[in-house]
């Protein structure tokens, strides 16, 4: 490798994934020089620190709750949930399932997780989307706003070295556009404060297929997009993080996540108790799949559930 002389410069986004080697970056109160080396993934070749050597530092700690299986299996169960009801209601119930410990984790584990789906007229309370209220209801259309979680992951789910990221309270915007057993829903969700800080889109398309007077199966496809700022908090690897785990710098940018397919099987038991059980698997995308903290692009996962509707 030819010597290169030290520099000292302000890097963007695109400069700080591939920058010469002997060149010293700047990045929030960070500065290091490092080596590079050629990313193992495959697809466009990109570098990465080899080699960091701190000059100075300045950082913030982060509060991080564990919200990824939370916010999965809410996704998973809710379009059961709602084309099983509607007008006014009130679902309450219990879940247990098997589900990654964060995007991108080969490990699981079983989880508990509540079942609640409420709607009083325009008011509604579910776990996908949180506390809001219907905006617009037009026919097969409805729309609304929202305040819903935006999950991050526990320092103990990641290698050593790699902080956590908080799970906190996001703006959501959604409509969802139901023809007879068809629906349609799109979505983004804003962090306020703390976590990633970034944008979360996400659109999902669910067909309910009854197969008897008590029990419907409707499988669902889905996908989900995240701005740079979301995709390099949840999934990049800063220079701080970088020295301290071992593991490369990477800077993950704007772009679509990932991609899921499940089915679920709900059965009533009587006009009020029901079962539910859903299966699916997750595949991650672009800038999440190539991330370092990334070791199974293929994530399943699973729960069962009960709940009684009022």
């Amino acid at each position: 490798m030819l010597a290169m002389p030290m520099a000292l410069f302000e890097l963007s986004a695109g400069e700080r994934r591939a920058a010469p080697a002997g060149q010293e970056i700047r990045e929030h109160g960070l500065a290091w020089r490092h080596d590079v080396r050629p990313t193992p993934f495959k697809g466009e070749a990109r570098h990465f620190p080899k080699r960091c050597e701190y000059l100075y530092m300045t950082s913030s700690s982060r509060i991080g709750r564990l919200a990824w299986p939370t916010l999965l299996l809410a996704a998973l169960a809710l379009p059961a949930a709602a084309s099983a009801q509607s007008g006014d209601h009130v679902t309450l119930g219990a879940s247990a399932g098997v589900v990654p410990d964060y995007q991108g984790s080969d490990d699981s584990r079983f989880l508990p997780i509540p079942v609640i789906d409420a709607q009083f007229g325009q008011f509604f309370v579910s776990l996908r989307n949180g506390i809001g209220v219907n905006v617009i209801e037009i026919g097969p259309l409805t729309a609304g706003a929202s305040v819903a979680l935006v999950g991050g992951y526990r320092r103990r789910d990641v290698p050593d070295g790699i902080r956590r990221v908080s799970t906190t309270a996001g703006g959501r915007l959604f409509a969802n556009l139901k023809l007879d057993n068809l629906s349609f829903t799109v979505g983004a969700t804003k962090a306020v404060e703390g976590g990633t800080r970034g944008v979360v889109a996400d659109a999902s398309l669910s067909y309910a297929l009854p197969v008897s007077d008590r029990m419907t199966v409707i499988p669902t496809i889905g996908t989900s997009w995240a701005n740079g700022k979301h995709m390099n908090r949840y999934f990049g690897i800063d220079a701080s993080e970088a020295i301290a785990s071992g593991l490369p710098f990477y800077r993950a940018e704007s772009g679509f996540k990932d991609v899921s397919g499940l089915i679920t099987a709900s059965y009533r038991l009587d006009s009020h108790w029901s079962l539910g059980t859903t299966g699916g698997v997750t595949r991650l995308l672009g800038d999440a799949a190539d991330s370092p903290l990334n070791e199974r692009r293929w994530q399943p996962s699973g729960f069962m559930s009960v709940a009684y509707t009022f």
